[in-house]
């Protein structure tokens, strides 16, 4: 079988569900990474590795489906619970772009208190007053969540979001694309066709968006390859994915981790980024990541397949909650991608190449310096919605 799959995959020929399993199975590290490596240059000739310099800070933590994986919600009532207003967050979009993030990855919890207006009036707002700031903003579940506080279609919030100037969207809420598996870890979140559901049809309108797994949890190799199916299907259909991102449960203060103690093997996510390589044949671009993984694992990822190093997330509050975080500068993210045996190369959200660094080159934005603290201090944390902006 081994022979079979990899005269399958030298001759560019897709692999078959079954084909996948058993290479998930069976395969050894080693083959994996050499599979990879081939599709990884077909895709991408150049021995280039790209990166992003973005933020990706939270405006609510109030949610209501209650993912036992998660550490990050609250419930609308809770001490530390928080709604931040349009104008506090167009006002931390404005200090990072100062300090020369590009993209902000926005997601918050699913809070029924928050009206669409809201949505639309910060991505309008944010095109027009940080125009230096691509909104990369809202998660599958906050899609769905605002057709339920509107009463519109899905079709009809999506436009109303790409007409206020949304034109991406992250691939959050996938976690394994398996019923079985999701019933057991966020079952009040939806089915797998549910964020499908939101892509394909972001997708028709011209979004483009990441596809996402979040993996080390109750699935099996039969789930893996069941959620890379589906999203090769849907890649076949109108390729609106830029890129596949997978990255490990992290069970810190969560619900599950009485179950799940312990973080999934740095060999298991090399395995899961070059088994994606081979099995999504119309994905260009698969990211490691240093944040998730450790930077160490994520410089090896470059040489099973990975051709992106993510962000630099100058905030993140997700992970933080299960008390796991890494934390890096633009200069080292530069220099990790350089000491790896890669070309860095500063991208878009859609993978537009801003410019690429040679030894001792760095954007001009590079900080140098220990990463800065741009948490908002709790005083001006909202516990609810403001006043007037109920309407």
């Amino acid at each position: 079988m081994l022979s079979i799959i990899k005269e399958k995959v030298f001759a560019n020929e897709r692999l078959t569900r079954e084909e996948g399993l058993w290479l998930l199975k069976n395969g050894s590290l080693l083959d994996l990474a050499e599979m990879a490596e081939h599709v990884r240059y077909r895709h991408n000739p150049q021995a280039k590795v790209t990166f992003v310099i973005d933020s990706n800070p939270n405006y609510t933590n109030v949610c209501n489906i209650d993912c036992i994986f998660c550490a990050f919600y609250r419930h609308e009532g809770d001490a530390d619970a928080y709604t931040y207003t349009v104008d506090q967050m167009i006002e931390r979009f404005k200090a990072a772009e100062k300090r020369g993030v590009r993209t902000v990855l926005l997601q918050g919890g699913v809070n029924p208190a928050i009206p669409l207006e809201y949505y639309t009036e910060l991505v309008r707002r944010t095109r027009a007053e940080v125009p230096g700031i691509h909104p990369h903003f809202f998660s599958t579940s906050e899609i769905i969540g605002m057709c339920e506080v509107s009463g519109l279609s899905l079709p009809e919030v999506l436009a109303k979001l790409k007409e206020a100037g949304l034109n991406s969207i992250p691939g959050g809420g996938a976690e394994v694309l398996s019923d079985k598996v999701k019933k057991k870890i966020s079952s009040k979140k939806g089915t797998s066709a549910d964020w499908l559901n939101v892509m394909r049809e972001a997708h028709k309108l011209g979004y483009k968006t990441t596809a996402t797994m979040m993996y080390g949890h109750l699935e099996t190799d039969e789930d893996v390859v069941e959620h890379f199916d589906v999203i090769r299907d849907l890649q076949d259909e109108y390729h609106g994915f830029t890129a596949f991102i997978p990255w490990s449960f992290k069970p810190g203060n969560t619900p599950l981790e009485k179950i799940i103690p312990s973080y999934a093997s740095s060999t298991r996510y090399l395995e899961m980024i070059a088994f994606s390589r081979i099995y999504l044949d119309n994905f260009q671009h698969i990211q490691a990541s240093w944040f998730s993984e450790g930077k160490k694992t994520g410089q090896m990822a470059l040489h099973f397949g990975a051709d992106d190093f993510g962000g630099t997330l100058e905030e993140e509050n997700v992970h933080a909650s299960a008390n796991f975080v890494h934390t890096t500068t633009i200069k080292e993210m530069v220099d990790l991608i350089r000491d790896a045996g890669f070309t860095p190369a500063e991208r878009t959200t859609l993978y537009d190449i801003v410019g690429e660094y040679a030894e001792g080159q760095y954007p001009d934005c590079v900080l140098d310096t220990a990463r800065l603290d741009v948490h908002i201090n709790a005083d001006v944390i909202m516990p609810t919605i403001p006043a007037g902006m109920q309407n």
